[in-house]
């Protein structure tokens, strides 16, 4: 199995979270499981990470807290999503914690059709084949496109494929 890393990372003072990092944990479970289902006869197995920051790591930059990365990328970026803030509460004090904004809803915990989303898409880039200029000459070099294969292309006589 071809493992896609899930990396989270937040808040935890005295063995204890806020309750939009705990919401957004149990969401991001549920979809791990959801996605594991899905994604198994692929071979892409999720794998989940939870990291905890301290609060002094948190205080110098609080965006850091209840934040994801999927395969490598975070969440934002799978979803087109822009970061904001926005105060909390608990163990995050007075300070404005992370959200994201995707398709006009702002979420401070984030749900699992975000994850899933965002997991599918990771998914789907994890199982693209390589791009022609990594396949060779047969691939990219076997005619025009809609042209039959045994048309020429600008560069076929030279033997310079792709440019």
């Amino acid at each position: 199995m071809k493992p896609m890393q899930i990396v989270w990372r937040r808040l935890v003072m005295g063995g204890e979270t806020c309750t939009r990092c705990g919401d957004t944990g149990r969401e991001l479970e549920a979809a791990t499981a959801q996605l594991a289902a899905a994604l198994r006869p692929l071979g892409i197995e999720p794998v989940l990470e939870m990291q905890q920051i301290d609060e002094a790591a948190f205080k110098s930059n609080p965006s850091e807290s209840n934040r994801v990365w999927i395969a490598g990328k975070p969440i934002e970026e799978w979803l087109g999503a822009e970061v904001g803030m926005s105060r909390c509460c608990s163990v995050c004090g007075d300070s404005d914690c992370r959200t994201i904004e995707v398709g006009g809803r702002t979420y401070e915990a984030i749900p699992q059709e975000q994850f899933i989303q965002a997991g599918l898409m990771a998914a789907s880039q994890m199982l693209a084949p390589a791009s022609p200029l990594n396949r060779g000459a047969a691939s990219c070099c076997s005619g025009a496109a809609g042209a039959p294969p045994s048309a020429p292309t600008p560069n076929r006589a030279s033997g310079d494929c792709c440019g």
